[in-house]
């Protein structure tokens, strides 16, 4: 019977080649989240702002897309989907496709606010969506209707005691968004019972502002200012630490008499869970880029916002500081939405 002899051993040659071609073959599968980068994007963009045309954020959302178009060498729109205090658009966000195609215009009411204020949520954001980078923050102004007989923070808590019960009125771009929290907190630290108006945004909570179908409003800085500046509004004060740059002649609310009182809210974006660490890092980078462009620094600080510009790293440690400071306002207030 024919007998089966050992393998003959390889020479020294061949074990060099074999080496060589699983150093290939582990090479390309290390290789393939970079060329995905690389390659990104070779389509369209769409950034989702879940607020109206109009107001703070769709301001932010339309000038970052404007500085991501020009580097990016693809378009990059804005889609507006407002509603629930921004929940509609970031849940969209939150569903979509882990590619670096659909990114959200998030705020800090969202992140922080939104959970601890609505009884059911549409997408966890701690874990539906991945921070990319804090864009810009600002602070929120307190404006009445010039028909409303107060002329400061004093004369509106005098104001506020004197009428019944809720009498006073303010509206906010929704619930859970920092134009609203702004009015829980002055509420709770002045006694003063306020009735909260919420709307689908700021633009049209401004347009009834402006109709005096509303006594007042803690608008973001950005969409108030033009108004302001018209005479179209009356500017009590700002909800910042400190004066804000683009008001200071305008005190704080905290300097106006309400010892402590501080609220802003700052804008970023973030992508869907799971999008590929080097897309996320390109968004990154030329997102901050953006952010330094000389256009949009004069564009933003003529507003009153103030750029950011920040790491996926920093931005994630933003948010859990967000949902310690808010969590407990939100219970403390008392304030639920459905």
């Amino acid at each position: 019977m024919p007998t089966i002899g050992m393998p003959k051993p390889l020479k020294l040659s061949q074990w060099l080649s074999i080496f060589v071609l699983a150093l290939g073959v582990c090479g390309s599968f290390l290789a393939t989240p970079s060329a995905s980068a690389q390659a990104f994007p070779n389509k369209p963009i769409r950034l989702v702002c879940p607020f109206p045309p109009g107001g703070a954020v769709d301001i932010a959302s339309r000038a970052l897309a404007q500085e991501l178009t020009k580097t990016l060498g693809q378009a990059v729109t804005v889609d507006n989907k407002p509603g629930a205090g921004g929940n509609i658009g970031s849940a969209d966000v939150a569903r979509s496709a882990p590619d670096g195609y659909t990114l959200l215009m998030t705020t800090s009411g969202i992140q922080a606010i939104n959970p601890a204020l609505y009884a059911k949520m549409p997408f966890d954001p701690s874990k539906d969506l991945t921070p990319v980078a804090n864009l810009v923050s600002l602070n929120n102004v307190l404006v009445l209707h010039p028909s409303v007989k107060a002329n400061s923070v004093a004369e509106v808590i005098a104001l506020g005691k004197s009428l019944p019960p809720g009498a006073i009125n303010y509206a906010s771009s929704g619930s859970g968004t920092s134009t609203h929290m702004s009015g829980e907190m002055f509420k709770s630290m002045t006694n003063v019972a306020m009735t909260h108006i919420p709307y689908k945004g700021s633009s049209p909570a401004m347009n009834d502002l402006l109709g005096g179908q509303v006594m007042m409003m803690f608008d973001n800085i950005p969409s108030a200012l033009p108004h302001i500046k018209a005479g179209k509004l009356k500017a009590l004060a700002t909800t910042g630490a400190k004066r804000d740059p683009s008001m200071p002649d305008v005190p704080t609310i905290a300097e106006a008499g309400v010892a402590g009182y501080e609220s802003g809210v700052w804008f970023g974006v973030m992508a869907p869970a799971n999008t590929p660490r080097d897309i996320v890092m390109k968004l990154n980078a030329e997102i901050v880029k953006g952010s330094k462009s000389p256009e949009f620094i004069k564009r933003m600080t003529d507003l009153g916002y103030i750029i950011l510009g920040t790491s996926p790293e920093t931005m994630a440690e933003m948010n859990k500081a967000e949902v310690m400071r808010w969590g407990p306002i939100v219970k403390a207030s008392g304030a639920k939405a459905d």
